[in-house]
C-alpha cells in the first residue's frame, strides 16, 4: 500500500520525524509495549516501527493514526507541539504545513493545536491536480470532508463519488477511501478525523 508520507515545513513550529518518533516511543513504553507487539496491532514490522521511533522515517497518516489509536493518545499529540491553553486560536498566517508524497497529491494545513483535542483532528487538504489513483487508505477515525473549493473524486469502498464545492460526506475510515482531485486545478478540502469511541 502507497502511502502519504508527512513532515512539517513551516520552520517556527516544525515538528521533525524525530520529535514524532520520541514521542510514539515515549507513548509505548507508557504502555509497556514492546516494538513488536506495537508492529503486531497496527499490522506493521517491527522495523517499520524502529524505524518511526528512531527519526528516520516518516510515519504516513493513515499509520500515524494507527499507532494513536492502539497507543490511547490523540492523534494530535504526535503532530503538534505541545499547548495547555484552554482554547486554541490558530490564526490564518501561523498555520502549519504537513507535505504528503505530492504523486499521491495531498498537502495538510493544521487547524489546532492543543493535543487535549482529542476528538475532533481538523486540517485542510490540498489536494493536488493530476495526481494518480494509488491504493486507498484506512485509519482509525471516521472522517468528515467538506469540499471548499474545485472538485474531487472520492473512492469509497470500491465505488466512485464525486464531490463539488459544497458538497459534503461522512463515513468511516476503516473503510478503504481516497480522494483525488477531478482535473487540473487543485482541490481544498476541510477534512475532521472524529474519534468515534470517546465521543
Amino acid at each position: 500500500m502507497t502511502e502519504v508520507v508527512i513532515f512539517l515545513i513551516k520552520e517556527e513550529s516544525t515538528i521533525y520525524p524525530e520529535e514524532i518518533g520520541r514521542k510514539v516511543k515515549e507513548a509505548r513504553l507508557n504502555k509497556s509495549f514492546t516494538q513488536q507487539e506495537l508492529a503486531d496491532k497496527c499490522s506493521l514490522t517491527k522495523s517499520h516501527i524502529s524505524k518511526i521511533e528512531n527519526g528516520q522515517a516518516s510515519p504516513a497518516l493513515a499509520t500515524l493514526s494507527k499507532i494513536a489509536k492502539e497507543l490511547n493518545a490523540p492523534l494530535s499529540y504526535f503532530l503538534e507541539s505541545n499547548n495547555q491553553s484552554k482554547m486554541a486560536i490558530v490564526r490564518n498566517t501561523e498555520r502549519t504545513l504537513k507535505v504528503g508524497n505530492e504523486e499521491i497529491g495531498y498537502t495538510y494545513e493544521a487547524l489546532a493545536k492543543r493535543p487535549h483535542f482529542s476528538k475532533i483532528e481538523p486540517v485542510i487538504v490540498t489536494v493536488l491536480p493530476e495526481a494518480e489513483l494509488v491504493e486507498p487508505f484506512t485509519h482509525a477515525e471516521d472522517e468528515f470532508i467538506f469540499v471548499l473549493s474545485g472538485s474531487i473524486n472520492l473512492y469509497y469502498d470500491g465505488e466512485l463519488h464525486l464531490l463539488e464545492q459544497g458538497d459534503s460526506a461522512y463515513f468511516e475510515g476503516t473503510i478503504p477511501h481516497i480522494f483525488l482531485s477531478t482535473g487540473k486545478i487543485e482541490a481544498k478540502v476541510l477534512t475532521m478525523f472524529i474519534q468515534v469511541d470517546s465521543l
